[in-house]
Protein backbone atom coordinates (compact mmCIF):
# COMPACT_ATOMS: atom_id res chain seq x y z
CA UNK A 1 0.00 0.00 0.00
CA UNK A 2 2.83 2.39 0.89
CA UNK A 3 4.63 1.56 -2.35
CA UNK A 4 1.44 2.36 -4.25
CA UNK A 5 1.08 5.73 -2.50
CA UNK A 6 4.75 6.63 -2.93
CA UNK A 7 4.55 5.65 -6.59
CA UNK A 8 1.39 7.69 -7.05
CA UNK A 9 3.01 10.92 -5.91
CA UNK A 10 6.59 10.26 -7.03
CA UNK A 11 8.42 10.65 -10.33
CA UNK A 12 11.01 7.95 -11.07
CA UNK A 13 14.45 9.49 -11.57
CA UNK A 14 17.68 8.69 -13.38
CA UNK A 15 20.74 10.34 -11.83
CA UNK A 16 24.23 10.80 -13.20
CA UNK A 17 26.09 11.52 -9.96
CA UNK A 18 29.27 12.90 -11.45
CA UNK A 19 32.39 14.36 -9.89
CA UNK A 20 31.94 17.61 -11.80
CA UNK A 21 28.20 17.71 -12.58
CA UNK A 22 24.98 16.05 -11.42
CA UNK A 23 22.20 15.44 -13.94
CA UNK A 24 18.70 14.31 -13.01
CA UNK A 25 16.26 12.91 -15.57
CA UNK A 26 12.57 12.73 -14.67
CA UNK A 27 10.76 9.78 -16.21
CA UNK A 28 8.51 10.99 -19.01
CA UNK A 29 9.68 14.60 -18.65
CA UNK A 30 13.36 14.81 -19.61
CA UNK A 31 16.41 16.31 -17.90
CA UNK A 32 15.18 18.53 -15.06
CA UNK A 33 18.47 19.21 -13.26
CA UNK A 34 21.90 19.93 -14.75
CA UNK A 35 24.01 21.40 -11.96
CA UNK A 36 27.64 21.35 -10.76
CA UNK A 37 28.34 18.80 -8.01
CA UNK A 38 29.34 21.47 -5.51
CA UNK A 39 28.13 22.18 -1.98
CA UNK A 40 28.76 25.19 0.27
CA UNK A 41 28.29 24.87 4.03
CA UNK A 42 29.19 26.52 7.31
CA UNK A 43 32.26 24.83 8.78
CA UNK A 44 31.12 24.97 12.41
CA UNK A 45 27.38 24.34 12.22
CA UNK A 46 27.55 22.15 9.06
CA UNK A 47 24.50 24.00 7.75
CA UNK A 48 24.18 23.74 3.95
CA UNK A 49 24.27 27.24 2.47
CA UNK A 50 24.17 26.54 -1.28
CA UNK A 51 24.14 23.67 -3.73
CA UNK A 52 24.95 23.52 -7.45
CA UNK A 53 25.58 26.66 -9.49
CA UNK A 54 25.29 28.98 -6.50
CA UNK A 55 27.85 26.93 -4.58
CA UNK A 56 30.22 26.77 -7.57
CA UNK A 57 30.30 30.58 -7.70
CA UNK A 58 31.72 30.46 -4.16
CA UNK A 59 34.68 28.16 -4.96
CA UNK A 60 37.89 29.87 -3.91
CA UNK A 61 36.01 32.96 -2.73
CA UNK A 62 34.59 31.99 0.66
CA UNK A 63 35.35 33.57 4.06
CA UNK A 64 37.10 31.43 6.65
CA UNK A 65 33.88 30.10 8.25
CA UNK A 66 32.40 28.80 4.97
CA UNK A 67 33.66 25.96 2.77
CA UNK A 68 32.68 25.33 -0.86
CA UNK A 69 33.74 21.93 -2.19
CA UNK A 70 32.87 18.92 -4.31
CA UNK A 71 31.45 16.10 -2.19
CA UNK A 72 32.60 13.55 -4.79
CA UNK A 73 36.19 12.87 -5.82
CA UNK A 74 37.34 10.55 -8.61
CA UNK A 75 33.74 9.43 -9.11
CA UNK A 76 33.16 8.28 -5.53
CA UNK A 77 31.73 9.88 -2.41
CA UNK A 78 34.30 11.85 -0.42
CA UNK A 79 31.79 13.51 1.93
CA UNK A 80 28.73 11.38 2.66
CA UNK A 81 26.65 14.00 4.47
CA UNK A 82 27.14 16.59 1.74
CA UNK A 83 26.29 14.06 -0.99
CA UNK A 84 23.14 13.06 0.86
CA UNK A 85 22.14 16.72 1.23
CA UNK A 86 22.79 17.32 -2.48
CA UNK A 87 20.67 14.33 -3.53
CA UNK A 88 17.87 15.31 -1.15
CA UNK A 89 17.93 18.85 -2.54
CA UNK A 90 17.62 17.70 -6.15
CA UNK A 91 14.95 15.05 -5.42
CA UNK A 92 12.88 17.65 -3.54
CA UNK A 93 13.50 20.26 -6.24
CA UNK A 94 12.20 17.92 -8.95
CA UNK A 95 9.06 17.04 -7.02
CA UNK A 96 8.33 20.63 -6.05
CA UNK A 97 8.30 21.54 -9.73
CA UNK A 98 6.34 18.46 -10.85
CA UNK A 99 4.01 17.95 -7.84
CA UNK A 100 4.08 21.23 -5.88
CA UNK A 101 1.43 20.16 -3.39
CA UNK A 102 2.99 16.90 -2.24
CA UNK A 103 6.81 16.99 -2.46
CA UNK A 104 7.22 15.88 1.16
CA UNK A 105 5.78 12.37 0.60
CA UNK A 106 7.50 11.76 -2.73
CA UNK A 107 9.73 8.66 -2.56
CA UNK A 108 10.97 8.00 -6.09
CA UNK A 109 12.59 4.96 -7.60
CA UNK A 110 16.05 6.00 -8.83
CA UNK A 111 18.71 4.57 -11.15
CA UNK A 112 22.19 5.97 -10.54
CA UNK A 113 25.27 5.73 -12.74
CA UNK A 114 28.53 4.90 -10.93
CA UNK A 115 32.13 4.27 -12.10
CA UNK A 116 32.88 0.65 -12.97
CA UNK A 117 35.97 0.50 -10.77
CA UNK A 118 34.39 1.34 -7.41
CA UNK A 119 34.55 -0.99 -4.42
CA UNK A 120 31.57 -2.65 -2.75
CA UNK A 121 31.84 -0.17 0.13
CA UNK A 122 31.77 2.77 -2.31
CA UNK A 123 28.73 1.28 -4.08
CA UNK A 124 26.89 0.89 -0.80
CA UNK A 125 27.72 4.49 0.12
CA UNK A 126 26.04 5.75 -3.07
CA UNK A 127 22.91 3.66 -2.43
CA UNK A 128 22.73 4.74 1.22
CA UNK A 129 23.13 8.40 0.24
CA UNK A 130 20.28 8.06 -2.28
CA UNK A 131 17.97 6.31 0.19
CA UNK A 132 18.67 8.81 2.95
CA UNK A 133 18.25 11.57 0.39
CA UNK A 134 14.65 10.54 -0.29
CA UNK A 135 14.64 7.60 -2.71
CA UNK A 136 12.49 4.57 -1.91
CA UNK A 137 14.54 2.21 -4.12
CA UNK A 138 18.05 2.77 -5.53
CA UNK A 139 19.54 0.79 -8.41
CA UNK A 140 23.15 1.17 -9.53
CA UNK A 141 24.41 0.85 -13.09
CA UNK A 142 27.99 1.15 -14.28
CA UNK A 143 28.59 4.36 -16.22
CA UNK A 144 30.01 2.80 -19.41
CA UNK A 145 26.95 0.54 -19.65
CA UNK A 146 24.61 3.48 -19.05
CA UNK A 147 26.47 5.58 -21.64
CA UNK A 148 26.26 2.77 -24.20
CA UNK A 149 22.51 2.49 -23.64
CA UNK A 150 22.20 6.27 -23.88
CA UNK A 151 24.00 6.24 -27.23
CA UNK A 152 21.70 3.39 -28.32
CA UNK A 153 24.49 0.96 -29.08
CA UNK A 154 23.23 -2.61 -29.76
CA UNK A 155 24.43 -3.87 -26.38
CA UNK A 156 22.10 -6.90 -26.31
CA UNK A 157 23.44 -8.33 -29.56
CA UNK A 158 26.31 -10.82 -29.85
CA UNK A 159 28.76 -8.19 -31.06
CA UNK A 160 31.44 -6.05 -29.49
CA UNK A 161 30.63 -2.44 -28.60
CA UNK A 162 33.50 -0.33 -27.25
CA UNK A 163 32.82 2.86 -25.34
CA UNK A 164 35.09 5.41 -23.65
CA UNK A 165 33.41 7.75 -21.14
CA UNK A 166 35.71 10.63 -20.15
CA UNK A 167 34.14 12.37 -17.17
CA UNK A 168 35.37 14.82 -14.57
CA UNK A 169 36.87 12.33 -12.11
CA UNK A 170 37.23 9.06 -14.05
CA UNK A 171 37.72 7.70 -17.54
CA UNK A 172 35.65 4.57 -18.09
CA UNK A 173 36.49 2.15 -20.91
CA UNK A 174 34.39 -0.93 -21.64
CA UNK A 175 33.67 -3.52 -24.29
CA UNK A 176 30.05 -4.69 -24.11
CA UNK A 177 28.38 -7.72 -25.67
CA UNK A 178 25.14 -9.62 -24.99
CA UNK A 179 24.05 -7.11 -22.37
CA UNK A 180 27.17 -7.49 -20.23
CA UNK A 181 30.61 -5.93 -19.85
CA UNK A 182 33.28 -8.24 -21.30
CA UNK A 183 36.26 -6.01 -20.42
CA UNK A 184 36.37 -2.78 -18.50
CA UNK A 185 39.00 -0.37 -17.21
CA UNK A 186 38.45 2.54 -14.85
CA UNK A 187 41.16 5.21 -14.79
CA UNK A 188 40.97 7.91 -12.11
CA UNK A 189 42.41 10.45 -14.52
CA UNK A 190 40.02 12.64 -16.50
CA UNK A 191 38.79 16.22 -16.82
CA UNK A 192 39.93 17.37 -13.38
CA UNK A 193 43.50 16.28 -14.08
CA UNK A 194 43.38 18.14 -17.41
CA UNK A 195 42.44 21.32 -15.51
CA UNK A 196 45.26 20.74 -13.04
CA UNK A 197 47.72 20.21 -15.90
CA UNK A 198 46.80 23.62 -17.33
CA UNK A 199 47.26 25.26 -13.90
CA UNK A 200 50.66 23.60 -13.51
CA UNK A 201 51.80 24.60 -17.01
CA UNK A 202 50.81 28.25 -16.54
CA UNK A 203 52.53 28.36 -13.16
CA UNK A 204 55.79 26.94 -14.50
CA UNK A 205 55.92 28.77 -17.83
CA UNK A 206 54.38 32.13 -16.94
CA UNK A 207 54.89 32.29 -13.14
CA UNK A 208 51.14 32.83 -12.85
CA UNK A 209 48.97 31.24 -10.17
CA UNK A 210 45.49 30.70 -11.60
CA UNK A 211 42.42 28.94 -10.24
CA UNK A 212 40.95 25.64 -11.40
CA UNK A 213 37.79 27.37 -12.63
CA UNK A 214 39.90 29.61 -14.87
CA UNK A 215 41.75 26.54 -16.14
CA UNK A 216 38.44 24.81 -16.90
CA UNK A 217 37.25 27.90 -18.81
CA UNK A 218 40.48 27.91 -20.85
CA UNK A 219 40.09 24.19 -21.57
CA UNK A 220 36.54 24.71 -22.84
CA UNK A 221 37.46 27.78 -24.88
CA UNK A 222 40.65 26.65 -26.63
CA UNK A 223 41.54 23.16 -25.38
CA UNK A 224 42.43 20.61 -28.05
CA UNK A 225 44.08 17.21 -28.29
CA UNK A 226 45.01 17.46 -31.98
CA UNK A 227 46.36 20.38 -34.04
CA UNK A 228 43.56 22.34 -35.71
CA UNK A 229 43.47 24.58 -38.77
CA UNK A 230 43.03 27.75 -36.72
CA UNK A 231 45.15 28.76 -33.74
CA UNK A 232 42.89 30.02 -30.96
CA UNK A 233 43.79 32.06 -27.92
CA UNK A 234 42.30 33.25 -24.65
CA UNK A 235 43.35 35.46 -21.76
CA UNK A 236 43.70 34.03 -18.25
CA UNK A 237 44.15 36.01 -15.06
CA UNK A 238 45.74 35.25 -11.74
CA UNK A 239 48.50 36.28 -9.37
CA UNK A 240 52.09 36.87 -10.45
CA UNK A 241 54.23 34.53 -8.33
CA UNK A 242 57.18 36.93 -8.43
CA UNK A 243 55.51 40.26 -7.61
CA UNK A 244 52.32 38.98 -5.95
CA UNK A 245 50.30 41.38 -8.10
CA UNK A 246 47.42 40.59 -10.49
CA UNK A 247 48.57 39.51 -13.93
CA UNK A 248 47.03 38.55 -17.29
CA UNK A 249 48.53 36.08 -19.77
CA UNK A 250 47.48 35.15 -23.29
CA UNK A 251 47.30 31.38 -23.82
CA UNK A 252 47.24 29.76 -27.26
CA UNK A 253 45.56 26.50 -28.19
CA UNK A 254 48.95 24.93 -28.99
CA UNK A 255 50.19 25.85 -25.51
CA UNK A 256 47.14 24.30 -23.86
CA UNK A 257 47.51 21.23 -26.08
CA UNK A 258 51.12 20.88 -24.90
CA UNK A 259 50.00 21.20 -21.27
CA UNK A 260 47.30 18.54 -21.45
CA UNK A 261 49.19 16.12 -23.73
CA UNK A 262 50.50 13.92 -20.86
CA UNK A 263 46.94 13.38 -19.56
CA UNK A 264 45.54 12.68 -23.03
CA UNK A 265 48.39 10.21 -23.62
CA UNK A 266 47.56 8.35 -20.39
CA UNK A 267 43.95 8.02 -21.51
CA UNK A 268 45.04 6.78 -24.95
CA UNK A 269 47.44 4.32 -23.32
CA UNK A 270 44.69 2.69 -21.23
CA UNK A 271 42.49 2.51 -24.34
CA UNK A 272 45.34 0.69 -26.13
CA UNK A 273 45.69 -1.75 -23.22
CA UNK A 274 41.94 -2.45 -23.31
CA UNK A 275 41.98 -3.04 -27.07
CA UNK A 276 44.81 -5.55 -26.66
CA UNK A 277 42.65 -7.54 -24.21
CA UNK A 278 39.54 -7.72 -26.43
CA UNK A 279 38.78 -11.37 -27.38
CA UNK A 280 39.51 -12.20 -31.03
CA UNK A 281 35.81 -12.91 -31.68
CA UNK A 282 34.90 -9.34 -30.72
CA UNK A 283 37.82 -7.31 -32.05
CA UNK A 284 36.43 -7.47 -35.58
CA UNK A 285 33.15 -5.94 -34.40
CA UNK A 286 34.97 -3.17 -32.55
CA UNK A 287 37.12 -2.44 -35.60
CA UNK A 288 34.02 -2.28 -37.80
CA UNK A 289 31.87 -0.19 -35.47
CA UNK A 290 34.64 1.92 -33.95
CA UNK A 291 35.12 3.41 -30.51
CA UNK A 292 32.32 5.59 -29.11
CA UNK A 293 33.27 8.61 -26.99
CA UNK A 294 31.01 9.99 -24.25
CA UNK A 295 31.36 12.34 -21.29
CA UNK A 296 32.51 15.94 -21.07
CA UNK A 297 36.06 15.01 -22.10
CA UNK A 298 34.75 13.93 -25.50
CA UNK A 299 34.08 17.63 -26.22
CA UNK A 300 37.81 18.47 -26.25
CA UNK A 301 38.52 19.38 -29.86
CA UNK A 302 40.39 16.70 -31.79
CA UNK A 303 40.40 14.05 -29.08
CA UNK A 304 38.63 11.64 -31.44
CA UNK A 305 41.36 12.16 -34.07
CA UNK A 306 44.13 11.71 -31.48
CA UNK A 307 42.63 8.41 -30.29
CA UNK A 308 41.94 7.22 -33.83
CA UNK A 309 45.52 7.95 -34.90
CA UNK A 310 46.97 6.11 -31.91
CA UNK A 311 44.68 3.05 -32.05
CA UNK A 312 44.34 2.84 -35.86
CA UNK A 313 40.59 2.45 -35.35
CA UNK A 314 37.59 4.62 -36.23
CA UNK A 315 36.46 6.86 -33.35
CA UNK A 316 33.26 8.90 -33.12
CA UNK A 317 31.85 11.31 -30.57
CA UNK A 318 28.32 10.63 -29.34
CA UNK A 319 25.60 13.20 -29.80
CA UNK A 320 25.36 15.35 -26.64
CA UNK A 321 28.10 13.33 -24.85
CA UNK A 322 27.50 15.08 -21.51
CA UNK A 323 24.08 13.45 -21.10
CA UNK A 324 24.78 9.91 -22.37
CA UNK A 325 24.94 8.35 -18.89
CA UNK A 326 21.76 9.95 -17.57
CA UNK A 327 19.88 9.16 -20.80
CA UNK A 328 20.97 5.53 -20.54
CA UNK A 329 19.90 5.32 -16.90
CA UNK A 330 16.58 6.92 -17.88
CA UNK A 331 16.02 4.26 -20.56
CA UNK A 332 16.29 1.61 -17.85
CA UNK A 333 13.39 3.18 -15.96
CA UNK A 334 11.24 2.20 -18.95
CA UNK A 335 12.75 -1.26 -19.40
CA UNK A 336 12.63 -3.29 -16.20
CA UNK A 337 13.89 -6.48 -17.86
CA UNK A 338 17.02 -4.73 -19.13
CA UNK A 339 17.49 -3.02 -15.75
CA UNK A 340 17.43 -6.38 -13.98
CA UNK A 341 19.99 -7.66 -16.49
CA UNK A 342 22.56 -4.85 -16.38
CA UNK A 343 22.30 -3.39 -12.86
CA UNK A 344 25.31 -3.80 -10.59
CA UNK A 345 23.34 -4.89 -7.51
CA UNK A 346 19.74 -5.44 -6.53
CA UNK A 347 17.78 -2.32 -5.70
CA UNK A 348 18.13 -1.34 -2.05
CA UNK A 349 14.93 -0.11 -0.45
CA UNK A 350 14.47 2.43 2.31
Amino acid sequence: MLDFLFGLFSHDLAIDLGTANTLVYVRGKGIAVREPSVVARHKKTKKILAIGSEAKKMLGKTPIQIEAFRPLADGVIADFDATEAMLRHYITLVHESQSPLLPSIARPRVVIGIPSGVTEVERRAVQDAALRGGARTAYLIEEPMAAAIGIKLPISEARGNMIVDIGGGTTEIAVISLGGIVINKSLRIAGDEIDEAIVSHVRLKHSLLMGLQSAEAAKIAIGSAYPGKVEKHTVVRGRDLESGLPKSVKLTSSEVREAIAPIINQIIEIIDVTVEEVPPELIGDVLEQGISLAGGGALIAGIDRAIAEATKMPVWVAEDPLTCVVRGAAALLENKALLNKVRVTGGLRS
